[in-house]
């Protein structure tokens, strides 16, 4: 069996769709499954990870010539809102267009059953979950480096840390408003931040974050923001799935997460600690409404709760435990059984 797994503007998409791509490749490899990155028919199946112009393209011809067509549904126009400039306007618009482009595939490949659901609102084309998966290779040895990125970001434990792309969607409001009603609590967002594509609220509400509040940028080895961290805070409102709260779990770190359906599978108080929507409706700092709705108090509490170190290491090791049946391995054979089920 041969697979051409095909991720268009490869070179220029960075974050979890790139990690999840790179993650499927590395299963392949376990699984003994040959594959090319190029779009080709010579192939048993045509695997797209992002349905852009060329995807469409090869996907119409691929039916046309009857080879099995997968798309992963990294992209909905739910998780394209508040992440960089102009997104917003692009997003209803998109829904259009990706209903047609996922309605092309044979199968689609949903990262989670929130994300399914959400698919099931584009089209009916069936649909299989398979986990974006988390390579713990790439966690090995990261405790080594916590002196080292403690010391270059001057942090103290217990450190709350995000790991990601600085976008809104992710929290931002609400991470940078709970280091503000936390101000003897060090915070720090490990992620790559491209100020030519933020909108003027996203580039305030870094500006004007409290000094206990470091927006790092770009780290050369993401090691070291899970060796420096100690409490994984992840405010997002929408998400596919998250490969850094996977990540997170991996190294054993507690979780502190908005209790949205993306996360339902998380056991509230035993895997993490689940932020709601009800209570404080405070605002941002700076006089507009950013958090409202937020309940920021209550990422307050749970930063509270989560200073006591016994505490987290229950919360993280359980979150440890869970996260097995996300590793790679284990993942891997479900490739495997869905290719072998469309040809």
């Amino acid at each position: 069996m041969k697979v051409s797994h095909y991720f268009e503007f490869e070179e220029h998409v960075t974050g979890g769709m790139a990690a999840s791509v790179d993650h499927q490749r590395k299963m392949f490899d376990r699984a003994g499954i040959e594959y090319t990155t190029e779009p080709t028919l010579d192939a048993d199946v045509l695997h797209l990870n992002l349905m852009g112009p060329r995807s469409v393209w090869y996907a119409r011809r691929a039916r046309k010539a009857g080879i099995p067509v997968v798309a992963h549904t990294h992209v909905t126009a739910e998780d394209f809102g508040d992440s960089f400039r102009f997104t917003n306007a692009l997003a209803r618009p998109l829904r259009p267009y990706l209903r047609r482009a996922y309605g092309l595939a044979d199968r689609l490949v949903c990262p989670s059953e929130y994300n399914r659901d959400v698919i099931r609102g584009y089209t009916d084309a069936p649909t299989t979950v398979i986990s974006n998966g988390v390579d713990r290779g790439k966690l090995d040895g990261f405790e080594s480096l916590e002196g080292e990125y403690r010391e270059r970001y001057d942090l103290d434990p217990p450190t709350v840390f995000m790991v990601g792309h600085v976008i809104k969607r992710k929290g931002l409001e609400t991470f940078v408003e709970t280091a503000h009603r936390t101000p003897d609590v060090d915070f720090a967002w490990f992620g790559h931040i491209d100020r030519s594509l933020k909108g003027r609220e996203t580039k305030r509400l870094i500006d004007e974050a409290p000094s206990n509040c470091t927006f790092t940028g770009f780290v050369d080895d993401i090691r070291g923001a899970y060796a420096a961290g100690d409490v994984f805070c992840f405010p997002t409102h929408e998400e596919n799935e998250g490969i850094a709260l996977l990540e997170a779990m991996a190294a054993g770190k507690p979780l502190v997460v908005r209790d949205i359906e993306t996360f339902s599978w998380l056991e509230d108080g035993e895997e993490c600690l689940k932020v709601g929507s009800e209570g404080d409706e405070g605002s941002a700092p700076g006089g507009d409404d950013d958090a409202r709705g937020d309940n920021v108090e209550g990422f307050v509490d749970a930063v509270d709760e989560l200073r006591d170190a016994d505490r987290r290491a229950e919360l993280g090791a359980r979150a440890a435990e869970r996260c097995e049946e996300f590793s790679l391995d284990a993942v891997a054979d479900r490739y495997r059984s869905l290719y072998a089920d469309l040809v």
